[in-house]
């Protein structure tokens, strides 16, 4: 019988040490390497954000051809310790069809939003689950939720990722926010309260959303009156709790669902300004692709 040497029972168990098998994962993008091969970003439950190289997906008869999908929940197989990973095994774990029309484009949405938020390698398992919830649920075809269930997505991975603050709590000051005030969450200053500037409304003797807008700000202003779009004390305190719930989820999509219109969009805007920051751009590519297809 042929006895391995210590070097080679080293490497043998280090081998093992970084093969992972039936890993929970999603592919955020697929760049062509090679005649044959693809490199897959994939965003997995236990290991976050990798980079894997599926030799051979492009062949015809590749086993790996059909399954290799985004918006699909896949069990994946891979090794390595490097920064590049080699796919070794992918099954479709089942669940739903791929998501159709603006649902598929709102898809790619959440696939972006995570290549450029997600560090390589930091694993954020409650984003994970929710990220595969809300895929399912864009799969279902009820495109009339697609608002609501984008802003709860983006809200949800702020938080998880910790760049949504408090919102129980004045950012700068750490004061509890009052319900009939106003307040702004800005991407340096957090959550705060929106200077009255002598305007009052006769019910509570606070801003009203008109009044807001139709104020002149001076240079000392937290933001000018042509971008700000503030909300409630009120609705700002809901919304924490919603987040905080068990099921932060469906607590947080029904809120969105139940906002009118206007707090909605203002909503909208503010967590678009913070997701630019945090992503360093203008704008996201699927975003201007989804505001063309809309124009046509």
């Amino acid at each position: 019988m042929t006895r391995l040497g210590c070097a080679a029972l080293a490497t043998s168990k280090k081998s093992a040490l970084t093969r992972t098998l039936e890993e929970p994962s999603f592919v955020l993008h697929r760049y062509p390497w090679s005649e044959s091969s693809l490199v897959l970003d994939v965003f997995t439950r236990h290991h976050g954000r990798l980079v894997v190289v599926a030799k051979g997906a492009k062949r015809p008869h590749s086993n790996f051809r059909p399954v290799l999908m985004p918006l699909q929940p896949l069990n994946l197989g891979f090794s390595g310790e490097q920064e590049v990973r080699n796919l070794s095994s992918a099954e479709w774990a089942g669940g739903h069809v791929m998501p159709q029309g603006e649902s598929l484009l709102s898809g790619f949405y959440l696939n972006e939003l995570l290549l450029k938020l997600l560090a390589r390698e930091d694993p954020h398992p409650e984003l994970f689950d929710v990220y595969k919830d809300v895929v399912k649920i864009l799969s279902s075809g009820f495109e009339h939720t697609l608002g609501p269930l984008l802003r709860t997505f983006e809200l949800l991975m702020l938080s998880y990722l910790g760049h949504l603050p408090n919102l129980g709590l004045q950012t700068s000051t750490l004061e509890p926010i009052k319900d009939t005030a106003l307040y702004q969450l800005m991407p340096e200053a957090g959550l705060a309260q929106v200077m009255d500037h002598g305007i009052k409304s006769a019910a509570d003797s606070t801003p009203t959303r008109e009044a807001f807008e139709q104020t002149s700000w001076d240079a000392s202003s937290l933001a000018h009156r042509s971008t700000a779009q503030a909300l409630t004390g009120r609705h700002w305190l809901a919304l924490s709790k919603a987040l905080d719930a068990p099921n932060a989820l469906t607590s947080t999509l029904r809120f969105c669902a139940e906002m009118d219109s206007p707090s909605r969009q203002a909503l909208q805007s503010q967590l678009r300004q913070i997701i630019h920051f945090q992503c360093g751009l203008d704008t996201l590519k699927t975003r201007q692709f989804m505001i063309d297809i809309q124009a046509l």
